[in-house]
Order: C-alpha cells, then sequence, then structure tokens
C-alpha cells in the first residue's frame, strides 16, 4: 500500500493489504444510565474508528436498557475487534454484529430502516412536483404552509439519500434524519 494512502493512527490500515473494508451494523444493549454513550463513543473515537450512523433509545424500561445501533466500516479484523472492546465495557450486557447474524441465516443484510424529515419549498409549480414525487416515494406530509412542506420518509438510506437528491432542484430547505435502526429476520432475539 502506497505511503500517501495510509493515513496516520487509523485502525483501518492494521489489518493486511488483502482484507476487504466493510460496512456493518452493530447492535449493543446497555444500561441505560448517564456516561454509558460516552463511553462507547470513546472506543470508537479513541481508536480511529468511524461511525456512520448511530442511533440509541431506552427499548426495555423496566430493566433500564438501551439499544445503541452502530454503523461502522472496516476489515474483517478489525471490526471483530471493535466488537471484542465493546464486550469488555462494563455496562455493555451484549454485542451482536447484525451483519454477520445476518450472512449465518443466509441473508444479504438485518431489516434497516431509517426515518427523515425533509423540509422543501412549496410554491407555484413545484409544490404540485413536490407532492407528487413526494407520494411515489411514499413520504407523508407532516406540516405544510403556502411556502414549505415538511414531509416524512421511511425506508433504506439509499431510498432515503435518492428521495433527498431528488427534492434539491424543487428546493430542499433542510434535511433530519433518525440514523439507522436494524434488526434480524427470524424468531430469535439479540
Amino acid at each position: 500500500m502506497n505511503a500517501h494512502l495510509q493515513p496516520t493512527g487509523s485502525a483501518y490500515f492494521i489489518s493486511p493489504e488483502t482484507a476487504a473494508v466493510e460496512s456493518h451494523t452493530l447492535s449493543v444493549l446497555v444500561d441505560n444510565e448517564p456516561g454509558v454513550l460516552a463511553r462507547v463513543i470513546g472506543l470508537f473515537s479513541g481508536r480511529g474508528y468511524n461511525i456512520e450512523s448511530l442511533t440509541v433509545s431506552e427499548t426495555e424500561h423496566q430493566a433500564h436498557l438501551s439499544r445503541i445501533t452502530i454503523v461502522t466500516r472496516g476489515t474483517p479484523h478489525v471490526l471483530e475487534q471493535i466488537k471484542a472492546q465493546l464486550e469488555r465495557i462494563v455496562p455493555v450486557h451484549r454485542v451482536v454484529d447484525l451483519t454477520v447474524r445476518a450472512r449465518e441465516l443466509g441473508q444479504d443484510r438485518p431489516i434497516e430502516r431509517e426515518v427523515a424529515l425533509v423540509k422543501v419549498i412549496g410554491e407555484g409549480d413545484m409544490r404540485a412536483e413536490t407532492l407528487r414525487l413526494a407520494d411515489a416515494f411514499h413520504a407523508k406530509v407532516v406540516d405544510a404552509t403556502v411556502g414549505h412542506f415538511i414531509l416524512e420518509i421511511t425506508g433504506k438510506s439509499s431510498k432515503i439519500d435518492q428521495f433527498v437528491a431528488i427534492m434539491k432542484p424543487l428546493g430542499l430547505i433542510e434535511v433530519c434524519r433518525t440514523g439507522i435502526a436494524a434488526m434480524n429476520r427470524g424468531v430469535q432475539g439479540m
């Protein structure tokens, strides 16, 4: 590998050159208490790992447990290191690489969805075109005035990317995305 392609301090270049970089979705079950998210995120930043998507929510209220869904990229070796390091953090109860689990179940990827709010100018001829395209993408109008729309769209990240790109020439004002929520198919839980 050329030295000019190797960023210093990055964990992505620890593995042999032949290993392909892959995107994986990790699900991490943790105690819902102050500082846990900072410790999980600190593990990534301290080792030069990048987070492409991050969502967190309390999922088991009685047990005070939260689920952190992280999308990250790395070689298989780096991804295994990330998983092992996450498992060593004290308030972490379980770490599942949903991408690996999906492959073990004979599937390509886990079920992944994202929600976005998209604000678009809604005036003149573009108003009807915005509504037509929103309908084609199954986006819902959650707020409308004579000057703008706020649309809610749910789906794979690629669908949201495409919708945002189509809205740009129509007067895209603002986008807010939740990050990916993911789960594997089948009767088995995390």
